[in-house]
């Protein structure tokens, strides 16, 4: 046999998402024949809305199933401004603002290429969603790990921002609330971070993908909002995925200078071109359709916050703060480290999600993923029983470590 091709060395940078990793043990099991209960993947487990639905249908049966322009239909970027508009009121953007892309995650990927140079350095707060830094490295960039403290409720502190800021400082990716801690900035919080940004010239990526999905009656702000003097230097990444149970429609976009949404078509011509057409009518209508659905959802998931937070907080070794939107919870499990599990000692919070899985059959992602050591991320994207029943069995599962 000949010798193997290598492939390109810039891979050699880039670690596999964990979470695909854990969803792909978990479904190993399933197909064993084993119930496993998934807290891993973060996705909603509703149905898209009905009204959604109708629309791609309505959109297949007109025969809109050719290209569209590069960065979306005309009539998607508008619906994305007028309803960014509304969110976000005082901040207007014109549809040449707008990029469309296969999912916030591609609108992310596309910043990257289109923004970052070799060398520079992109600011990223830890805990972090595990593709900001390997998105950073496919570009050439270095990925500058900021890091929170649980008391500070994994949010950056503006000392910790001045801190970290040099001469290479090219862009800093922020997300409120947070994937994968559930925390949120306050608008106050947010000015605090403008102020220190505005002393230096760097973009400020803002991914607010969950920002609709906030609780107990948070306050959500866009940083462009408490900062608008700023709106030349701040993107803004958006999409359908969370809000609306569309993460399988594959819509996201970008809000950013135009200069900016040209140079990111560019790229996406050469790559995927459009987003799917009949995603993107669908995509409309759920910008401009009723509310309700969405909000019976947000609701939902804010029972859900409660009841697995609480019932994290009462097994022993395991603690829990209340996060302020998304769906996850982010779990100490520190005190859980060294105790004999499964045959073997649990040395790390690797140890303890394997345990789990194998012990509890509960899917979740260890801490390290993300950049924080000591923690598992819990998605309560599940039914109350689904809840009930993991919290049960991760309880028998401590109960046993010795």
């Amino acid at each position: 046999m000949s010798e193997k091709i290598p492939v390109a060395q810039r891979l050699s940078a880039v670690k596999p998402s964990a979470t695909v990793a854990v969803a792909q043990r978990a479904r190993e099991l399933k197909e064993q024949g084993i119930d496993v209960l998934s807290f891993s993947v973060g996705e909603p487990d509703f149905d898209t809305p009905a009204h959604i639905r109708e629309g791609a249908k309505k959109a297949i049966d007109s025969g809109a199933t050719r290209y569209t322009a590069v960065g979306g239909t005309v009539e998607l970027r508008e619906a994305i401004c007028d309803a960014s508009a509304k969110r976000r009121p005082g901040i207007t953007y014109k549809p040449s603002e707008v990029v469309v892309s296969v999912g916030a995650k591609h609108t992310l990927f596309n910043l990257a290429l289109g923004l970052y140079d070799e060398g520079d350095e992109i600011l990223i707060p830890a805990p972090y969603w595990v593709s900001y830094p390997e998105q950073v490295r496919l570009a050439g960039a270095n990925p500058i790990i900021v890091e929170t403290t649980e008391e500070s409720g994994f949010r950056m502190t503006p000392e910790a921002l001045r801190a970290a800021i040099t001469p290479k400082t090219k862009a800093l990716i922020l997300c409120s609330p947070s994937n994968p801690t559930g925390a949120a900035y306050t608008a106050e919080q947010l000015r605090a971070l403008a102020d220190v940004a505005a002393e230096h010239s760097f973009w400020i990526i803002v991914d607010e993908i969950y920002g609709q999905l906030v609780y107990s009656g948070f306050d959500q702000k866009s940083i462009v909002e408490v900062a608008p003097e700023l709106k030349d230097r701040i993107i803004i990444v958006d999409g359908v995925s969370k809000t609306f149970a569309m993460t399988g429609w594959r819509i996201g976009w970008m809000l950013a200078p135009e200069y900016v949404s040209k140079a990111c078509q560019k790229i996406q011509s050469q790559s995927t071109t459009n987003p799917s057409s009949v995603a993107q009518l669908a995509a409309v209508a759920a910008l401009r359709g009723p509310w309700e659905p969405m909000e019976e959802m947000r609701q939902a998931f804010e029972a859900r916050r409660s009841i697995i937070v609480e019932g994290l907080n009462a097994i022993d070794g395991i603690s829990c703060g209340m996060p302020e939107g998304a769906f996850y919870a982010f779990a100490n499990v520190k005190a859980l480290i060294g105790k004999q599990g499964g045959g073997k000692t649990l040395e790390t919070d690797v140890d303890v999600a394997g345990y789990l899985l194998e012990e509890a059959r509960c899917a979740m992602v260890p801490g390290t993923a993300f950049g924080a050591p000591g923690f598992l991320r819990v998605s309560y994207a599940a039914s109350n029983e689904m809840i009930r029943e993991g919290l049960s069995r991760i309880g028998e599962a401590v109960a046993k470590l010795a």
